[in-house]
């Protein structure tokens, strides 16, 4: 019997999306946090040689984060194709509202995604969600994703590659190999982080250098840790680390951008140090992580000694897989109307992967309704066998 254990930590969204795919597949697995054991934690170091959850040992081999694509060819289905009336390419805000806003109507709708919860797991705290004085984003895509499952909605964890357009029908295609065909598409996959742009970023990424704080924060409890960015989730990150880690120097490349909330919360904090005006040249360290330099306007270069950095630098939209077929601008957005349409009829497009300025959840769960809706009087009315 295949032997599986699970390391993760209590609130990071894909360890629980890890656990989620193996207890939908029937396979039984040990679950050890290693943001409350110390021992485990360096037990899953030693092993995977990251430092960053989750890390899944299946008998000898050694899965690093939430690897759907292995995992589904360990333990998944094989694919099953299959024809809808609307196809729905991410499972974050916008994608997970658009299928209740499906289901509704009654539309045959399938929903394709990497994750179940998209950028908005990352967030520790949503303040401005209304019914929720203060939730995690983790907690509330849980809500999200509960009540898309009493639905007759299929959902499958996948990377979508391409989409293509031939006689009035669309063609969806995935990572695993599947092919699904739709009448519309409902585009909603969002963001992925930006990178630093370091010559040996790759070398330290899950070694130190970190993409999701929620995920590997408890790893660094007492230890010295950097956040890079100035916006609301650089400086959200910086205040929860001040809660675990010794100190906290946030790199910040010009001034600080966040809203006035959280710049006060971060005047509150003792050991939160800010370099203002300065970037992360070079990453320092053996096998692991252990310093970062940064330089200022002037060229001058410090050195910082640390155990950890959290990059908070921003995102870029997940367009790749449809550059050749709808509109983008000149950041790589899809290009929408007020009414969420894109450049081609029948294709829909909602969340933070559009040209809307405003990158907010409400938003985003707002035009994602909106795209199930116009996709529905599209097929009534606009559709052509």
């Amino acid at each position: 019997m295949t032997k599986v254990t699970v390391y993760s930590t209590q609130n990071c969204p894909y360890c629980r999306m890890a656990k989620a795919f193996l207890d939908k597949h029937g396979v039984p697995y040990e679950s050890i946090d290693v943001g409350a054991d110390n021992e485990a934690a360096k037990k899953m170091i030693d092993l995977s040689g990251q430092r960053g959850v989750p890390v899944i040992i299946v008998d000898d081999e050694v899965i690093v984060g939430f690897d759907s694509e292995r995992l589904n060819e360990l333990f998944g289905e094989p694919p099953t194709g299959g024809s809808y009336d609307v196809v729905i390419v991410g499972a974050g805000p916008a994608g997970l509202t658009a299928g209740v806003y499906c289901s509704r109507k009654m539309l045959n709708t399938i929903i394709i995604s990497e994750n179940i919860g998209g950028q908005a797991l990352e967030s520790w705290a949503i303040e401005n969600y209304m019914g929720y004085r203060m939730i995690s984003g983790e907690e509330l895509m849980k809500k999200f994703e509960e009540q898309v499952r009493t639905l007759n909605i299929r959902l499958e964890l996948d990377k979508v590659t391409s989409v293509s357009k031939d006689d009035g029908l669309f063609t969806v295609s995935t990572l695993s190999g599947n092919t699904v065909k739709a009448k519309a598409v409902i585009l909603t996959q969002g963001n992925r982080p930006k990178k630093l742009g370091v010559a040996n970023e790759e070398q330290y990424l899950g070694r130190g250098l970190s993409i999701c704080s929620t995920c590997d924060g408890p790893l660094y409890k007492g230890k010295r840790v950097a956040i890079v960015g100035g916006g609301n989730s650089a400086l959200q990150t910086a205040v929860e680390m001040s809660d675990i880690a010794e100190s906290v120097s946030l790199i910040v490349r010009s001034t600080i951008r966040a809203d006035p909330i959280y710049v006060e919360k971060l005047k509150t904090r003792k050991n939160i140090t800010v370099h203002t005006g300065t970037h992360v040249s070079d990453l320092n360290g053996d096998k692991f992580l252990s310093g970062i330099t940064i330089k200022d306007e002037q060229g001058k270069e410090q050195k910082i000694t640390l155990d950890g950095v959290f990059i908070e630098i921003g995102w870029l939209p997940n367009t790749d897989m449809v550059e050749n077929l709808v509109a983008l601008n000149d950041k790589k957005e899809i290009i929408v109307d007020i009414n969420t349409h894109t450049s081609v009829p029948g294709i829909y497009a909602a969340g933070d992967v559009t040209s809307v300025k405003s990158k907010q959840i409400v938003i985003a769960c707002g035009d994602g309704a909106k795209a199930a809706l116009e996709a529905f009087e599209y097929l009534m009315t606009g559709y052509k066998e």
